[in-house]
């Protein structure tokens, strides 16, 4: 009735997700590695499939045409099937009506309980709020084959799985949530892992791009701070770009006719009309440059403290928080901006 898939780039984790499956399960491990590498160590049943690192969403599309089941059930390869999955996952299949494309499986991810987590910790958990993730969801194949399965476009593993699913409410299916359930351990991605991220928003505009700006709603997507960091790039660049300008921009000159250092300027004359002064303009630039550069502070400020007050705040902590949250809001824009260009073409 089903098989599972599972593409991977041959990290331990692995093993791990084959175990916890055991021998019964028909499975499909999509080895995305670049052409070259070792051959995967995997169970006998396993049958190994290689799609030579074009991306998850080709590893995926080539493990379930490799099926050939009613059902095809996608799992990431760092996740841990729950006790009774195989079971757990028939009955949620079982009965469905015909306009259910899909079933979504129950995300679980475990978080320290001494202390609180972190921000990396808490990227993670969103999975357990998510809809319609590929970390565990289960596609009827008629369904996969009629809205032609994964878009390929999309180059990492994010977006792919709502890109789908939006094409499949388009197509008239339904989606569900079942029973069964799936663990999603916390892995340490490092110091970088949440700059990294940002890469997702240029594939955020090849979903706007197709489905309009409701897209997000539709996956029950909340909000994003994209414009305030658009916002917060705009007051840094206005600040660097006004310092430069006035170190660069000469002073006022003294009054033609008169000297530096030849004493005071006569008295005005009686019932003369005063002339005020034009402020010059590297005054000007200097104002705009502190202005825009205290709202730059606030606002990275703000977002250093969004960041850190949910967390542990120990040092290193806040230190990754201080320093990335300076990076992240012109890395997002570039990342989207650059989405937005490939939409386009």
């Amino acid at each position: 009735m089903i098989t599972v898939v599972i593409p991977t780039i041959g990290r331990p984790c692995l093993r791990a997700t084959l175990a916890a499956l055991g021998p019964d399960v028909p499975a499909v491990v999509v080895d995305d590695r670049p052409d070259g590498a070792a051959p995967l160590e995997v169970p006998e049943h396993v049958r190994v499939v290689r799609t030579g690192g074009r991306g998850p969403a080709a590893a995926r599309n080539a493990g379930w045409r490799a099926t050939g089941t009613p059902w095809v059930a996608f799992l990431d390869d760092d996740v841990v099937p729950g006790d009774g999955w195989a079971r757990a996952a028939f009955q949620d299949l079982a009965g469905l009506a015909d306009d259910v494309a899909g079933s979504q499986g129950r995300i679980v991810v475990p978080l320290p309980r001494d202390r609180r987590p972190t921000d990396a910790e808490r990227h993670t958990a969103g999975l357990a709020g998510a809809n319609w993730p590929t970390a565990d969801m289960a596609y009827r194949r008629a369904a996969l084959e009629r809205v032609g399965g994964f878009d390929e476009g999309f180059p990492r593993a994010y977006r792919e799985d709502a890109d789908l699913a939006l094409r499949m409410f388009e197509a008239g299916y339904r989606l569900v949530k079942g029973a069964r359930v799936t663990v999603h351990p916390v892995r340490a991605d490092g110091f970088w892992s949440s700059v990294r991220f940002q890469r997702g928003n240029a594939d955020d505009a090849r979903l706007r791009r197709r489905f309009g700006p409701g897209w997000r709603e539709a996956i029950g997507g909340g909000p994003t701070r994209l414009r305030r960091h658009a916002l917060t790039t705009a007051l840094g660049v206005t600040a660097l770009a006004t310092y430069a300008l006035t170190r660069l921009m000469p002073g006022t000159a003294p009054p033609r006719g008169r000297a530096l250092g030849a004493g005071p300027a006569p008295a005005p004359l009686v019932g003369a009309v005063p002339v005020s002064r034009p402020v010059s303009r590297p005054v000007v630039g200097a104002v705009l440059g502190v202005v825009a550069a205290a709202g730059w502070v606030g606002l990275t400020a703000e977002f250093v403290w969004a960041r850190v007050a949910p967390g542990p705040r120990t040092p290193r902590e806040v230190l990754r928080m201080v320093v990335t949250s300076v990076v992240i809001p012109p890395v997002a824009c570039a990342h989207r901006l650059r989405g937005e260009w490939r939409a386009r073409r």
